[in-house]
């Protein structure tokens, strides 16, 4: 099969990029739906099954099947595996607790934290212009969490709820630091397999913290999440073919509009004028940081491919 060269089509990779956020905005709501009835273990475990027939089927219309199957150093993908699905457990957790634009605007902060693990971790040198991004991006994280921690009337169950997103969002910036190396030896269809696939396995540990069984309608919610979040994993993969990592990584912070939408739609959520300013200060901050390290070269398409299903 005939692959497209991806800079002549630039309009198709965007056109995919924002269905794909707009399908893992819609998964994080019919996740959300369910969270007074199904725990987060359990919503991970629906969650990464059912996306494994859609990846496989892809997979297999590509050719690229047995090379899905197969693991150069398993252990990486355990690594990559226990961190994103950590990272998803409490995303779930969190939407359970918060309003669905809050849990997104934290989520935002992904690309900030991590250039400061990549310069904890790996050394990496950040100079004056990502130090600022940095700086801003912290500051607007502060102005989304301060009503959770220091408002005036707090409520207990949200705060917990901040801090699993904080938690789940410094778990995917574990997730890109992970995946800078292990794209150095696995093939991307390994890796979009091999996480759902121990996203499953890792997500029956959970078992015994109070599984229930579903209700029918809430089994077809379940279910319609893995399969939409499975599709929306190739679209944003395919989305790579068309289009640069650069031009592409600030379509996702179009989840934001999606998020506020269904949010007001579905669960009647409105946000706060200071989650607005927070999550502004914050998307400036990302968009500063993707924007330089395209100017320093850095290749990000592989790890952007294959990142963390958005929750």
């Amino acid at each position: 099969m005939k692959v497209e060269d991806f800079s002549a089509r630039p309009a198709l990779g965007v056109a995919l990029k924002i269905t794909a956020i707009f399908l893992f905005t819609c998964m994080s709501a019919i996740i959300k739906s369910t969270s007074d009835e199904i725990p987060p273990g359990e919503q991970v475990f629906f969650r990464s099954l059912f996306a494994i027939p859609i990846i496989l089927a892809w997979l297999a219309q590509r050719g690229q099947l047995k090379i899905g199957l197969k693991a150069k150093k398993p252990m990486g993908h355990v690594w990559r595996g226990l961190f994103g699905t950590t990272a998803m457990g409490l995303t779930f957790g969190g939407l359970g607790l918060l309003p669905l634009p809050e849990v997104t605007a934290i989520g935002f902060a992904t690309p900030i934290f991590t250039v400061l693990l990549a310069a904890l971790m790996l050394g990496e040198r950040i100079r004056f212009l990502r130090i600022s991004a940095v700086a801003v991006g912290l500051v607007g994280v502060i102005i989304i969490l301060w009503p959770r921690f220091g408002g005036a009337r707090l409520d207990h169950m949200a705060t917990i709820g901040a801090l699993m997103i904080l938690g789940a969002t410094l778990m995917r910036s574990l997730v890109q630091i992970h995946l800078r190396q292990l794209v150095q030896n696995e093939h991307t269809a390994a890796i979009v397999f091999y996480f759902s696939a121990t996203a499953t396995v890792l997500s029956l540990f959970t078992l015994p913290f109070g599984w229930v069984v579903p209700t029918g309608q809430t089994a077809l919610l379940l279910v319609s999440a893995g399969l939409v979040g499975g599709v929306a994993q190739i679209l944003v993969t395919s989305s790579y073919r068309f289009g640069s990592v650069s031009m592409l990584a600030p379509y996702d912070y179009t989840s934001m509009l999606f998020a506020i939408v269904l949010g007001y739609v579905i669960f009647g959520e409105l946000p706060t004028v200071m989650m607005l300013a927070g999550a502004s200060l914050v998307i400036v901050a990302g968009v500063l940081v993707i924007w330089r390290e395209h100017q320093l070269g850095m290749e990000r398409g592989k790890i952007r491919a294959v990142s963390v299903p958005k929750s």
